[in-house]
């Protein structure tokens, strides 16, 4: 890491580098224009954990990384020129309890917010920005109609994702995740569970089987017709005491199937140019213009943190990304791909479960790798056609400050001692395993293992594990309709925006859409400005209504 700053550059120091900074991001706002077409590709970048004060963070880290002081850096997902607040709790305003039937997407009985937890969950959250409706804690793909745990309340109260509908649609659709594809996140892509955690059958109790209810894994195979899936998870696909791959003498490793199916033999079966690898020599083999279906598990369970990874066994969340995008791109009629960096607390993890366990190295390098996963993405896509979403489903009580100098490591020390004599270091939490009293204080931290990857930051309450907050999110969005994105908006609102912008349903046959899409196509005449205005307008009120 650099040594920080004494003093700022000497550039810095005259009005002229602030003013001309200032006046060429005037600049560029007023040249900025919404992009009022049809979206043909959508991703949707989901940082599981990532609220603002990561973000920050990780800008400075990832500066830091170049070898700069880091505070000057710029993360690829800032440079979207869209941007709105998510509120991942909180009630939805005007809403009365009956709403417009025709929406598939939010039901007349869950116009107002339903969601049992003040802070959130990532299963509750992915049912809102997936699915379009916000609904109660560890369900997934169901409405607040459903009661945790409890099977037979899961019937009759399915919502779908975005991901599905795009499919219907006859767009190709894809999910990479940095944890098992049957997590939270991913799952309610897909899934409709009770449960979050009934990843395989073996993790069901006998009365939600005798019920009828499925398993995540097995909903993966059968729900949707999804092309592309790369993240963990093999072990929840394959009958019970079945050898890992890649960890064969260890039988902790095994598949956990009680039902003996090899979920992984069924869809391979049921795909036309399906193709299955587990390691990145298999993936780097793929030749994506020989694939429609592509499914790579690798791990058992979650993926390694970065700064763990083998990188010559196990891929990027980047190299991911890039294969998925290949994948899905050779579809004429354009592509859904949901990336995201998810979370266990007790069993692998990435951005959340890096703070879960206080370990605030392992979260920000997670979060850089997203955001260069961002960059790549848009290097493989074109902001003309691609609508590009990067959010959170929730923050963190990580925080960071102590008036550090400039440019000193984010990991670093704060530059004078705290009331009891001890130092500190910058980033803190507000609870985590990082409470400990010793000698009847605090342990003073110290260089340079304060620096080491999986160094415990201090938190204030003693917590086996550290917990989500509830502050609002950040969303950044660039591309057609990318402008849907702004102000302070409930995080349901993200999939209605997606859907509008894609002419998905329930929005394929709005007035907006339609005319939208026509000037998509092209006429010979430039329409009326006031005209052009007024369709702005009308895509605004109707995704908004």
């Amino acid at each position: 890491m650099p040594p920080a700053l004494l003093s700022p550059p000497d550039t810095e120091k005259t009005p002229g580098y602030w003013n001309e900074g200032a006046r060429r991001r005037l600049e560029s706002a007023l040249a900025l224009q919404p992009a009022a077409r049809p979206a043909k590709n959508i991703i949707l970048f989901m940082g599981d954990g990532m609220g603002l004060p990561t973000m920050s963070a990780a800008r400075i880290y990832k500066g830091q990384l170049a070898g700069g002081s880091g505070e000057e850096s710029i993360l690829a997902m800032e440079t979207f020129p869209h941007v709105a607040l998510a509120k991942v709790s909180g009630a939805v305003p005007g809403a009365g309890p009956a709403g417009p039937a025709r929406n598939p997407l939010a039901p007349a009985c869950l116009q107002t917010y339903t969601i049992d937890r003040q802070v959130p969950d990532s299963a509750g959250t992915g049912t809102a920005y997936l699915c379009g409706v916000k609904t109660n804690a560890k369900t997934l793909g169901l409405s607040g109609a459903a009661v945790y745990g409890k099977c037979r309340t899961a019937f009759g109260n399915e919502v779908d994702s975005i991901l599905h509908r795009a499919r219907l649609a006859g767009k190709s659709v894809g999910i990479v995740t940095t944890t098992r594809v049957q997590h939270a996140s991913p799952g309610a892509a897909y899934a409709h569970s009770a449960s979050r955690s009934w990843y395989a059958d073996a993790d069901m109790p006998k009365e939600a089987l005798r019920d009828g209810c499925k398993d995540i894994a097995y909903q993966l195979v059968h729900n949707t017709d999804i092309n592309v899936i790369l993240g963990g998870g093999r072990m929840y696909m394959t009958p019970k005491r079945t050898p890992d791959p890649e960890y064969p003498e260890d039988p902790a490793q095994n598949g956990t199937r009680k039902d003996g199916l090899n979920l992984i033999a069924e869809w391979l079966s049921a795909k036309q140019g399906a193709r299955y690898v587990w390691d990145k020599k298999g993936l780097d083999a793929v030749e994506e213009d020989s694939v429609s279906h592509l499914m790579g598990l690798f791990e058992p369970k979650d993926m390694k943190y970065e700064l763990n990874r083998n990188t010559s066994t196990d891929p990027s969340i980047v190299e991911m990304t890039e294969k998925a995008i290949r994948i899905l791109r050779r579809n004429p009629n354009g592509f859904f791909l949901f990336v995201e960096d998810d979370h266990v607390p007790h069993a692998g993890g990435r951005i959340d479960h890096g703070h879960h366990s206080g370990r605030a190295k392992q979260a920000l390098m997670e979060a850089v790798m997203l955001d260069r996963a961002v960059a790549r993405a848009g290097e493989l896509t074109s902001p003309s056609d691609t609508l590009t979403i990067v959010t959170a489903d929730h923050s963190h009580v990580f925080t960071f400050g102590g008036n550090t100098l400039r440019g000193t490591s984010i990991f670093g020390l704060a530059p004078k001692k705290a009331k009891d004599k001890r130092a500190y270091t910058s980033i803190l939490y507000g609870n985590g395993p990082g409470y400990s009293i010793r000698d009847g204080g605090r342990p003073a931290a110290s260089l340079p293992t304060a620096e080491d990857k999986d160094y415990r930051q201090q938190a204030a309450v003693p917590l086996e594990v550290e917990t989500h907050s509830g502050e609002d999110v950040v969303v950044l969005a660039q591309g057609p309709m990318a402008h849907l994105f702004h102000g302070v908006q409930e995080q349901h609102y993200i999939a209605h925006a997606m859907a509008y912008a894609a002419c998905l349903e329930p929005y394929a046959a709005e007035p907006g859409c339609r005319a939208a899409r026509r000037a998509s196509h092209g006429t010979q005449c430039s329409p009326h400005p006031l005209l052009a205005l007024l369709a702005l307008c009308l895509a605004a009120h109707m995704v908004g209504g």
